[in-house]
């Protein structure tokens, strides 16, 4: 691996692993800074191309096109966490790094790590073969947006979806008997420099984040607590972006950690209206080695996710005071995150 990469200045090349909806606002933050952005995705018409300076259509596996991809860019990141870590440490220094991937891209790793930061977590256990009991078993590794995913209530349930899961490894957690769902966006600099978001209260609708809402029910106690909670994680390991950690909110008023996304985050969307430095642009000033910008609040607001055909009513959503996002999807699917639209206190119309 090489030495880490300098401080890269305006008309430097920042690589994005990942050509989505992240990327995709990712190189529009950057180039708000005066930064190009080289996407590298195997889709065809990835969305982030549509806004990046350069792109490269290849395969996570393909080495050397990824090689060819990180001599082009001063600094690599990565836009969601299933890129392969073996990827990311052929071709380093990427921020954040592959020992950060291999933590959480396996639940049952990343839910060890966190208990091991003394933080608390629902109760857990592997599952790689018959077993018994009831709670949401898992696989350990490519789940999201409720994909790989089942409640079970008895052993042959855990059998069924095992099955349905190719018996793929698993992992069996308990159920939290939670008030609310919330999440903190955090980003750490290269200098260990911490910088939080205010957390947002999200609800979710068939495993699909539906809305981010700040401020929270959280109480200004519980809001310190899960900033402190994003920065141990952090800090331990050594993270360089921005990651958000996905809380619950038990009826008692404790935190309990659900699960870290290694990168920037739907329920962080709300930044780019409601803050002078956006959770993209955070991510973009930690990987290029710039100071991190104040993540302070200036506006309460409700970001609402467009699912499949919701998108079709992209006229009556540019109309009613909202912030409207499209992502340039070319296919509309059922469950398919298409655009977003965030709505400042008082701006719904």
């Amino acid at each position: 691996m090489s030495a880490a990469p300098a401080i890269v200045p305006p008309g430097g090349t920042i690589g994005i692993l990942g050509g989505g909806q992240l990327g995709r606002m990712l190189a529009l933050a950057a180039a708000r800074l005066g930064l190009k952005c080289h996407i590298y995705s195997p889709e065809e018409d990835a969305p982030a191309f549509q806004v990046a300076a350069a792109h490269t259509r290849g395969s996570f596996d393909d080495i050397a096109a990824l090689e060819g991809f990180a001599r082009a860019c001063d600094v690599v990141t990565f836009e969601f966490e299933n890129v392969p870590a073996e990827t990311i440490e052929r071709i380093g220094p990427v921020f954040p790094s592959a020992a950060t991937l291999r933590i959480t891209q396996d639940r049952f790793e990343e839910k060890s790590f966190v208990n091991a930061l003394g933080l608390k977590t629902a109760p857990f256990r592997k599952v790689d073969g018959p077993a018994d009991g009831s709670g949401i078993l898992k696989t350990r590794r490519l789940g999201y947006d409720g994909k790989g995913q089942a409640k079970v209530a008895d052993a042959r349930e855990i059998a069924a979806a095992y099955a349905r899961f190719h018996s793929a490894p698993c992992i069996l957690e308990g159920f939290v008997d939670f008030a609310f769902e919330a999440s903190v966006i955090a980003a750490r600099g290269r200098d260990g420099a911490f910088a939080a978001y205010d957390p947002p209260e999200n609800l979710h609708e068939n495993h699909i984040l539906r809305r981010s809402t700040v401020p929270s029910r959280l109480s200004a106690a519980q809001v310190a607590e899960a900033k402190d909670i994003a920065r141990k994680i952090a800090d331990a390991l050594d993270y360089v972006g921005v990651l958000a950690v996905e809380l619950f909110v038990a009826r008692d008023g404790q935190l309990l950690v659900n699960e870290i996304a290694p990168r920037v985050h739907n329920s962080g969307h709300w930044t780019i209206e409601a803050c002078a430095i956006s959770q993209f642009e955070q991510h973009i000033r930690a990987v290029a080695g710039w100071p991190l910008g104040d993540a302070s609040r200036h506006s309460d607001a409700a970001m609402e996710n467009l699912i499949g055909d919701e998108v079709a009513a992209w006229r009556k959503l540019a109309a009613n005071g909202g912030a409207l996002h499209l992502y340039g999807k070319s296919e509309i699917r059922a469950g398919r995150k298409m655009g977003h639209v965030t709505w400042l206190k008082g701006s719904r119309g």
